[in-house]
């Protein structure tokens, strides 16, 4: 298989209730529209949700980081491509790549998932998947972003707090992975978004939350830069994810 049918390009607008304030597409709506072009490329290639469904799997996002000179302006079309780029036995790296109509690059993404039991909640062998042959679409294609890193909050003294309500919960029964990534930026003055925009936003996901439970935020800012380190906790201090951000 050729790399170029490997690589799986989607189509999208940036609907007028999709964008910000500054008219920009939001960093949840991009995320979804990330998490769609995935559905889109496993499905077309025999591991879509809905065929791991029948099977009692279904894909789980632990990592996510994006890059972004720019977000797409009102109404603009872009597109996202996306690829694989390594399988392991337990996860595998998807990278995207976000484009105005022009073909021109607006940034880039990289994403690590797992395939874990619907019925255990344990993660499958990718390798014992259909025999193995998810690795027949590893594309050699480069993403020039760095990978996720590893994130540590010291702060002990929670910034925010929220009870998961009925549009927090997807389809799972979970707290939905986009809203945390809106949850995170939200506890941000709407002064920093006139003054910057977010140039990188990185989330790990560690835990499940549901309906009902509340949630602590917890934040640090590196020192001397415009960048923070942001860690969601349960009450019980149960880690739920982390995330980066950082302004330009």
């Amino acid at each position: 298989m050729s790399a170029e049918n490997k690589i799986g390009t989607y189509q999208f607008v940036a609907e007028p209730f999709h964008v910000d304030f500054t008219g920009r597409l939001t960093m949840g709506v991009l995320g979804n529209h990330l998490l769609n072009a995935a559905g889109f490329h496993s499905t077309e290639r025999g591991f879509g949700i809905a065929k791991l469904n029948e099977e009692d799997y279904t894909w789980v996002l632990s990592r996510l980081a994006i890059e972004l000179d720019e977000m797409p302006f009102q109404y603009e079309p872009f597109s996202v491509e996306t690829w694989v780029e390594n399988v392991y036995r337990l996860f595998t790296d998807r990278n995207f790549a976000v484009l105005d109509k022009n073909g021109k690059t607006l940034g880039y993404a990289r994403s690590v998932w797992a395939m874990i039991s619907t019925v255990t909640r344990k993660p499958a062998d990718l390798m014992a998947m259909h025999n193995g042959n998810i690795v027949d679409y590893i594309c050699e294609r480069s993403c020039p972003i760095e990978k996720p890193s590893r994130i540590k909050v010291k702060n002990q003294e929670p910034i925010a707090a929220i009870t998961a309500k009925y549009s927090d919960i997807d389809i799972n029964g979970h707290f939905n992975s986009v809203r945390y990534i809106e949850h995170v930026l939200d506890l941000f003055p709407l002064e920093k978004f006139k003054e910057k925009r977010v140039r990188r936003f990185e989330i790990a996901y560690m835990a499940e939350s549901y309906f009902g439970e509340q949630l602590l935020f917890f934040m640090d800012q590196e020192e001397g830069t415009d960048s923070y380190d942001v860690e969601v906790r349960k009450e019980s201090g149960e880690a739920v994810c982390r995330s980066k951000v950082i302004f330009s």
